[in-house]
């Protein structure tokens, strides 16, 4: 599956696997950091040294396969460990472990990384904050200078609470209520799946799709397949005049 490289700003580039996950790169003037490793379907170590020649701290979001199958191209990779089970379950899949076998490559070590954490790349600073909801350990990352929010899967047009792991509605809605604060920290949003930049406004629009599922204001709602089986799925509106990677959004549950 063919790599796309998109430099955003100076420094900042968007990696897109295939159209199909959405890692991002972050190099300040002493280290870089890699949010999100997608598939792994090429080697990411090698499409970050082409970008930079600093070293490299990998930073997953989540523990879903689509956002950490590529940290097998380094040593080492931090993740909230509320997900560390939920990460193992797909990196034990006997399908994941056969191409590991093959590659003969071995799944680095998880580190932790929690909310009040912060990685300083020189220049640029990447806080951390959790948002359980989609997954338990489910954190973004505030680029302060640039005033730039990455939500990997927790916050974007096409918000999966289907999926086992995640929080019952009402719990996420309160997640989201103690995180919304970071509207006035931040003016974009860069999520798991985009192709460039959200408005921050999004959080509040997916935060008020959130609270019509758990008021269960969901007679309009419209059946929803996906692998995992049937689900239903709620419309959430977007406000006028924002900039928004697309129009069509939607929480998908169960």
């Amino acid at each position: 599956m063919e790599m796309f490289v998109k430099e955003l700003e100076k420094g900042l580039y968007l990696l897109d696997e295939g159209h199909a996950a959405t890692g991002y790169l972050v190099v300040g003037e002493e280290r870089a950091c890699l949010i999100d490793t997608m598939m792994g379907y090429n080697d990411l170590s090698k499409v970050t040294a082409e970008l930079t020649d600093k070293p490299v701290t990998v930073v997953n979001t989540h523990g879903h396969p689509d956002h950490i199958y590529g940290n097998v191209y380094f040593k080492e990779a931090y993740m909230h460990p509320a997900d560390y089970d939920l990460a193992e379950l797909f990196v034990k899949d006997p399908a994941y472990a056969d191409i590991l076998k093959a590659r003969g490559a071995v799944f680095p070590p998880f580190k932790p990384i929690r909310e009040g954490d912060s990685l300083d790349l020189g220049g640029r600073t990447l806080a951390i904050f959790e948002i359980p909801g989609h997954t338990p350990g489910g954190i973004m990352l505030l680029l302060k200078e640039e005033r730039i929010l990455f939500t990997g899967d927790s916050i974007n047009h096409h918000l999966w609470m289907q999926v086992p792991g995640a929080s019952p509605m009402a719990d996420f809605v309160k997640s989201l209520d103690r995180i919304m604060f970071l509207e006035k920290e931040a003016d974009r949003i860069l999520h798991g799946h985009a192709q460039g930049f959200d408005d921050i406004s999004l959080m509040r629009c997916l935060r008020r799709g959130a609270v019509e599922i758990a008021e269960g204001k969901t007679e309009e709602d419209k059946p929803y397949s996906w692998s995992g089986g049937d689900a239903r799925m709620h419309s959430f509106r977007l406000e006028e005049g924002k900039q928004y990677t697309q129009s069509d959004s939607v929480i998908c549950y169960n």
